[in-house]
């Protein structure tokens, strides 16, 4: 730690010594003004293949809406610090209503996020390979995934479509259940036991095809039974240990049914899984990394990732939307990726490897969480 505060307290006469400045420029991900970052923070994002395991952009869902706006995803992802995001949407924040809707709406919204990508000048990583090499090359990538498993309306040949548009992670479940219905989600009543049969299916299927299982959203019953179906490991992207509830006890306890159980959490890591930590119920990255460290004390330091449940981009407003509604243009602190804390003046990334620094993390265990450990269940869950 002593090493770590002295990187800390000469900041200006190691830029001036180190070369920093040199490598920092090299990666069009490492950004920032170099004068408002620690040589050692930006010596270890310049070597972290850093993954934000759960990102909304968001887009429309209607195909009279599409394109949608133009968004710099690259530019925010140079700022942030991060390699890789998993670039996820849903389908079922709108009500869904008539049959087809809900695959309506994920073949529009890939549709939009093709656009997205090409306007950016990025591409989806299909593999492990993939990935390596764009990090390697400095380009900001993505890796899709989509939040809920609605689209699949009870056929399964859906997702092979889905994968042959790029689809790597699918988050089994979301907040309202499906026409066809995929196992319990852990904020509605319980009603198949766990996973449905349909459930199980998907489960197997996604281990055929080489996509990645995300279990956020699942009760525990739903939980345990994907992990004794899964051959390969998972990931719940977004969550932190319901013993970490902040300082808002209304917000602690609207989340309270979303956080998981320390004994939840071992079985998933038992399983070679993953467990992102997000944002939520953190007032300052300090809180953040401490969410962090609680996770790797009881699961290690091998199955941590992070995963915020924050927009890199801006959130998109239907032109169809009530135009009543009041336009808050108040900048809301906690949604957008580079702008989660009030106190924040750095990227994502730059500032969660001070905060763990701060806590003594070393830069080893620090790659890990950034995203080393997710790399190896994504390398694992996508073979074929």
């Amino acid at each position: 730690m002593k090493q770590n505060t002295a990187h800390f307290s000469r900041r200006h006469f190691l830029y001036t010594l180190s070369g920093v400045c040199t490598t920092l420029i090299s990666k069009p991900w490492q950004a920032l003004a170099l004068d408002e970052t620690d040589p050692l923070v930006a010596a270890i994002v310049k070597k972290t293949l850093a993954i934000d395991t759960h990102n909304h952009i968001d887009v429309p869902l209607k195909k009279d809406e599409l394109p949608g706006p133009v968004l710099d995803l690259s530019g925010e992802m140079k700022k942030s610090g991060l390699s890789a995001i998993c670039m996820t949407f849903a389908v079922d924040y709108q009500k869904l209503i008539y049959e087809g809707e809900a695959y309506e709406r994920f073949l529009n919204s890939l549709d939009a996020m093709d656009k997205v990508l090409e306007t950016n000048q990025m591409k989806r990583v299909l593999t492990f390979s993939d990935l390596k090499k764009a990090h390697q090359l400095g380009v900001p990538t993505v890796i899709q995934s989509v939040e809920g498993g609605h689209f699949l309306e009870g056929k399964i040949e859906r997702l092979t479509i889905a994968y042959e548009r790029g689809l790597r992670q699918l988050g089994l479940l979301h907040d309202n259940d499906a026409s066809v219905p995929l196992g319990d989600i852990y904020t509605n009543p319980a009603q198949w036991g766990g996973l449905s049969d349909f459930g199980k299916t998907v489960v197997k299927e996604c281990n055929r095809l080489g996509i990645l299982l995300d279990l956020t959203h699942c009760s525990d019953e739903a939980i345990n039974m994907a992990l004794q179906l899964s051959t390969k490991p998972v990931v719940v992207s977004h969550t932190s240990l319901n013993t970490q509830l902040g300082q808002n006890p209304a917000m602690a306890k609207m989340m309270m049914p979303r956080l998981i159980r320390k004994e939840q959490a071992r079985m998933i890591a038992d399983a070679g899984g993953v467990i992102g930590v997000w944002r939520h119920l953190t007032d300052n990255p300090l809180a953040y990394a401490q969410n962090i460290k609680a996770m790797v004390d009881v699961v290690g330091i091998d199955h941590v990732c992070l995963g915020t449940d924050t927009k890199l981009t801006p959130a998109y407003r239907s032109p169809n939307a009530n135009q009543n509604r009041p336009n808050n243009n108040q900048k809301r602190f906690g949604e957008r990726t580079n702008e989660i804390w009030e106190t924040q003046t750095k990227g994502y990334f730059y500032t969660v490897v001070e905060a763990l620094l701060t806590l003594g993390f070393k830069e080893r265990d620090i790659i890990k969480i950034g995203g080393g450990n997710f790399c190896r269940v994504f390398e694992e869950a996508t073979k074929r």
